[in-house]
C-alpha cells in the first residue's frame, strides 16, 4: 500500500501473554482499568473478531512468527522444536532493511534462540528442551496446571513473572533510548523490535498495588457456568488442568478473576510505559505499534480455565493496529488471526519482499485503510496438543464457527446467534448447507489423517529424547545475551566530556 512517508516506518510490536479480549474495555470489559490501553486504542485501529490460530504458547508463536500454520512446520505443542529453516517475519524484515530487535519471551524450543533477530535482549522465560512435549496417551502431564492456580491466588509482593517483565520493560526502553541515538544502527536504516510480556499469564497473582486498584465487589463471575453435558473435548482438557474433581467455590473464581484484572492494569502499566519512551524519544512520528497476545483464558467460563479451546474467551484475542498520520482509527469486524502479520508487516515495510512459502494469512492493511475493504473473512485454528488425542480443527467464517474433531462430535456455533456458544448446531437441518460447506473447507485445509500420524511420530521421538533427561540435565539452549549496560560506561582511552555529551539525547 502506498503512503505519505518517503520512509519505511519503524514496527513495534508489543506482545502480551494470554490475554483475552473481554478482559478489555475496548472489547466491552466494565469491570477493566486499562487507561493506557483506552488511549491506545481509541487513535488505532481494532480488529473485533482476531484470533488465534493455536491457543497454546508456542505453537501460536511459531505459527505468529512464520506466517504459516503450526500442522505445517511441525509445532504441535509446548515442547516441538521451531526449525530453524522456517523463515520468521524476523527474517523478512532484515531483508527489507530492517534491524530487528526481541526482548522478552517467545517460548522457542530449541538450539536456535534468534531465528532470524539480530540480537534478543533477554533470555526466554520457559525451557528450550523438549521437557514440555505433548503426548495424546497421557491423561494427565507433569507441567500441567494444579490447585495451586486457585489456591494461592491472590495479591504478592514479588513473584517470578513480575520480575521477568520488569525486566524486558528495562531493557525495551533502553533500546527506545539508544535507537533515539543512533546506537548501532545505520543512518535512517527503519527498525523492528518485538517486546513480549510474559502477564497477565496465570498464576493468577498482582502487586498488591494492583489488586487494590478493584474492589473485590467489582470482580463479576463467568457469564457461563460449568455446562452440565460437556463436549468430550471439555471433559479431557479438565482433567488435563487437574479440575476433574476441583469443586472450586465463588471465592476461589473471583480471587482467581481478581488477581487477572489486577494482571491485566500490570500489563497496562508497562505498555503506557513503553509507549510513553516512545513519544519521549520522537521515535512515535515514524513508528507502527501493533499490540496482540498468544492466545486467551477461559477464566472460568463454562467451568475451564487456562487455554486449549476453542471457544472465544481461549481463541479470541485483542489486535490492535496504530500508524499516526497515516491511518485513522476504525474498528474493523472481518475474522482475521495472527498468521496475518508476516504479511502486514511486509506490507508495511513497503512491499519489496515476498514469502518463501504460500502464507496463511493475508496482510491487514487493506482493513486499517479501509474496514469495508474485501477480505476471506475465514480463519483457522488448530489444537493438537496432549488432551486433543487426535487433531482438532476449526474454520470461522462470517460468524459460524465451526469445530471439526478426529475424535469427538462436531462442533457448529452461530456467534451472532449465540454468543455465548450454548447451542451446538451441527447435525441441524437449517444449518446443513453450512456446516458441509465449512467440513469441506477444513479437509481441503488438512489431511486430518496423515497429520494425526504425523504428530503421533513426533510425540515418539520427542518422547524419547524427553525421558533421557528426567534426572534434569537437559541441554540448556537459552544462551545468554550480551549486556547492554556495557555499551552505557565509559570505555577505555576515551575522552570523559566526549562521552557524556555525545550520548545525552535531547
Amino acid at each position: 500500500m502506498a503512503h505519505n512517508s518517503n520512509r519505511q516506518p519503524n514496527i513495534l510490536f508489543i506482545q502480551v501473554d494470554q490475554l483475552t479480549a473481554s478482559f478489555l474495555p475496548v472489547y466491552g470489559n466494565g469491570v477493566a482499568k486499562t487507561p493506557h490501553l483506552d488511549a491506545f486504542a481509541s487513535n488505532a485501529v481494532v480488529f473485533d473478531a482476531a484470533y488465534t490460530n493455536f491457543a497454546l504458547c508456542a505453537p501460536s508463536r511459531f505459527s505468529m512468527l512464520s506466517g504459516r500454520l503450526a500442522s505445517e512446520i511441525g509445532a504441535y505443542d509446548n515442547g516441538a522444536e521451531f526449525p530453524s529453516a522456517i523463515p520468521t517475519y524476523a527474517h523478512y524484515l532484515k531483508a527489507a532493511g530492517y534491524q530487528t530487535t526481541l526482548v522478552g519471551k517467545m517460548h522457542f524450543v530449541g538450539a536456535d534462540q534468534l531465528h532470524g533477530f539480530d540480537e534478543r535482549l533477554t533470555l526466554d522465560i520457559y525451557p528450550a528442551s523438549f521437557q514440555w512435549t505433548g503426548d495424546w496417551n497421557e491423561p494427565t502431564q507433569e507441567h500441567s496446571n494444579d490447585a495451586r492456580s486457585f489456591t494461592l491466588a491472590g495479591p504478592c509482593t514479588r513473584n517470578v513473572q513480575m520480575d521477568y517483565d520488569e525486566e524486558v520493560l528495562h531493557r525495551a526502553r533502553r533500546k527506545l533510548h539508544d535507537l533515539a541515538r543512533g546506537v548501532d544502527i545505520d543512518d535512517g536504516q527503519p527498525w523492528h523490535m518485538t517486546v513480549s510480556f510474559t502477564h497477565p499469564h496465570d498464576p493468577y497473582q498482582c502487586s498488591h498495588e494492583h489488586w487494590d486498584r478493584y474492589d473485590v465487589d467489582e470482580i463479576d463471575m463467568p457469564t457461563v457456568g460449568p455446562i452440565a453435558d460437556p463436549d468430550p473435548y471439555s471433559i479431557r482438557l479438565r482433567r488435563q488442568y487437574g479440575l476433574e474433581n476441583l469443586e472450586l467455590t465463588d471465592d476461589q473464581i473471583r480471587n482467581a478473576r481478581h488477581g487477572y484484572y489486577g494482571s491485566v492494569s500490570y500489563v497496562d502499566d508497562l505498555v503506557g510505559a513503553m509507549l510513553a519512551t516512545l513519544r519521549a524519544t520522537g521515535l512515535d512520528a515514524n513508528t507502527v505499534v501493533v499490540f496482540s497476545t498468544d492466545h486467551g483464558d477461559m477464566l472460568g467460563e463454562r467451568g475451564l480455565w487456562y487455554k486449549r479451546s476453542f471457544h472465544e474467551a481461549s481463541s479470541r484475542i485483542p489486535l490492535m493496529i496504530s500508524w499516526p498520520g497515516e491511518i485513522a482509527p476504525r474498528r474493523v469486524a472481518s475474522n482475521v488471526s495472527l498468521v496475518d502479520l508476516v504479511p502486514t508487516f511486509l506490507d508495511l515495510a513497503g512491499g519489496g519482499v515476498e514469502m518463501v512459502d504460500a502464507p496463511a494469512g493475508h496482510s491487514l492493511v487493506p482493513l486499517m485503510a479501509d474496514a469495508d475493504a474485501s477480505a476471506s473473512d475465514l480463519v483457522f485454528g488448530e489444537n493438537l496438543s496432549e488432551g486433543a488425542t487426535a487433531p482438532i480443527l476449526m474454520a470461522k467464517r462470517g460468524s459460524m464457527k465451526y469445530v471439526f474433531s478426529g475424535c469427538d462430535p462436531a462442533q457448529l456455533f452461530d456467534l451472532e446467534a449465540d454468543p455465548h456458544e450454548l447451542d451446538n448446531l451441527s447435525g441441524a437441518a437449517a444449518y446443513a448447507t453450512t456446516e458441509a460447506e465449512l467440513d469441506a473447507i477444513v479437509h481441503a485445509r488438512w489431511d486430518v489423517d496423515q497429520l494425526a500420524v504425523d504428530i503421533a511420530a513426533s510425540q515418539r521421538r520427542r518422547a524419547f529424547l524427553r525421558g533421557l533427561y528426567r534426572r534434569g540435565d537437559a541441554p540448556e539452549w537459552r544462551t545468554p545475551p550480551a549486556d547492554q549496560a556495557s555499551r552505557h560506561v565509559l570505555p577505555e582511552g576515551t575522552s570523559y566530556n566526549d562521552w557524556v555529551y555525545a550520548n545525552v539525547l535531547p
